[in-house]
């Protein structure tokens, strides 16, 4: 019997797409080993995810709700990942 998958939809959370375009950015990296997200302090990449934000935001949401997203992202990611060991973060 021959079956066919159906696509899922690709359901982004404001979270979600805000951690995405920190990325795309530049702006926050994953660390290799644990998955945490590290801020790079680069302003200028900063930069650009609010600019991303304002200009390609996703459908229905506002250009203060999307910098507040990109905002509280920044606010929660640290420059370090908390399980490496500090020799490991030089």
């Amino acid at each position: 019997m021959l079956m066919t998958k159906q696509r899922r939809l690709a359901i982004w959370t404001l979270r979600g797409w805000a951690t995405s375009v920190l990325q795309e950015a530049g702006a926050i990296r994953e660390c290799e080993e644990h998955g945490w997200m590290q801020d790079r302090a680069d302003p200028h990449a900063r930069d650009r995810a609010y600019d991303i934000a304002r200009r390609d935001r996703p459908a229905g949401v506002s250009p203060d709700e999307a910098t507040g997203a990109i905002t509280e992202i920044l606010g929660s990611v640290g420059d370090t990942c908390p399980e490496c060991s500090p020799k490991d973060q030089v």
